[in-house]
């Protein structure tokens, strides 16, 4: 009798689940159109991007077959070397932030007083400063600011919770510290990629509703808005996506009830909760947002999904959409020249919304 009774519960919890998973795409289905500034593939970049694109093929192929616990040790390796060339022309600084490891990335003739806290992405299981440096390196020199790229908790070792309270506690020590000691800051910016994107939107929203001091401004490239993972563009640019289709290839065997329930048990938290699917929070009253995101990507409707909820409900947004490039291809600098543009389209963002 127990046995049926457990059973009987745990239909309804599946029906219910799948019930308001329906509920939740047919409301997000009015954000799916094209808005925002579109940016063409750039001439010079159709060789580059050949070269790169191989580079990725070559990776991922090596990744074949790899069980899960394998693939996530390969990719965080693969990570912290793939940019092992890039020249990085920037003083680091290890430090801890509140009990957080991270790094001050400092470039050039920076305002100690202008910083950047930099959310590195990699599926909350991969990245880190390291591997992210061609991006916050670019980013000190474009912005004039001294940027702190943190090491949050990453998975499985660790939970989501523990990666967004790893964020809020390195943004608190930003306020007050700068690359010189214990000074307070004039001007905020807040970026992230991927992963790094969600947790930004997530941070962002957080910060909104608790009433600490929010930032000037706010980037996310590429930004995982929706974790329930089940926006249009994930299956329909599987296949261009060269480098998230190597990350959610066994993922996307798993059903969608069933992915939820381990979401949850995993996390603690629920799948559809705001703070770890920004998309499906309250998005007024936000600081002024850039989201750039290539239109040959899984999460390219996560970004344009964002973005037009978050207009709608009152908040300046701006959306860049990119011809052809890879996943985070801001990452790509100095190779691709539209990585550069677009790091240059960020600091110019960054720039109109300073502290005057």
């Amino acid at each position: 009798m127990l046995f049926w009774e457990m059973g009987s519960l745990l239909t309804l919890l599946i029906l219910l689940k799948l019930s308001r998973g329906a509920v939740v795409r047919q409301k997000l289905r009015r954000y799916d159109y094209l808005s925002g500034e579109f940016f063409a593939l750039d001439p010079d970049d159709v060789q580059n991007l050949s070269s790169v694109s191989s580079r990725l093929q070559s990776v991922s192929a090596t990744m074949d077959g790899l069980s899960v616990g394998k693939r996530i040790s390969a990719i965080r390796g693969v990570m912290d070397s793939f940019f092992a060339d890039v020249k990085i022309d920037s003083d680091i600084n290890q430090i801890d932030a509140n009990g957080v490891s991270a790094e001050w990335v400092l470039t050039g003739n920076i305002d100690p007083k202008k910083r950047f806290l930099y959310i590195h992405g990699g599926a909350f299981c991969a990245g880190s400063p390291l591997s992210h440096r061609s991006i916050t390196s670019r980013l000190s020199e474009v912005t004039g600011s001294a940027v702190l790229s943190i090491d949050y908790r990453l998975m499985p070792e660790n939970d989501r919770q523990d990666a967004m309270l790893d964020c809020r506690n390195t943004y608190r020590f930003l306020l007050d510290n700068g690359p010189d000691g214990r000074t307070p800051a004039k001007t905020v910016f807040i970026g992230g990629d991927s992963a790094g994107g969600n947790l930004t939107l997530s941070l962002m929203a957080w910060l909104r509703d608790s009433g600490w001091q929010v930032p000037h401004a706010v980037v996310a490239m590429s930004p995982l808005t929706d974790s329930t993972l089940d926006s249009p563009s994930f299956t329909d640019n599987f296949s261009s996506d060269l480098i998230l289709k190597t990350l959610f290839k066994l993922l996307n065997r798993v059903p969608s009830f069933l992915y939820g329930l381990l979401f949850f048990l995993t996390n603690k938290i629920s799948i559809h909760d705001p703070s770890v699917s920004p998309l499906l929070g309250d998005l007024s009253k936000m600081p002024p947002l850039l989201i750039q995101v290539s239109d040959n990507e899984m999460l390219f409707d996560d970004a344009c999904r964002y973005a037009n909820k978050a207009r709608e409900a009152g908040s300046p947004v701006c959306l860049q959409r990119w011809q052809s490039m890879p996943h985070v291809f801001q990452i790509f600098h100095p190779s691709l020249s539209s990585a550069t543009r677009a790091l240059d389209e960020i600091a110019q963002f960054c720039q109109t919304h300073s502290a005057s």
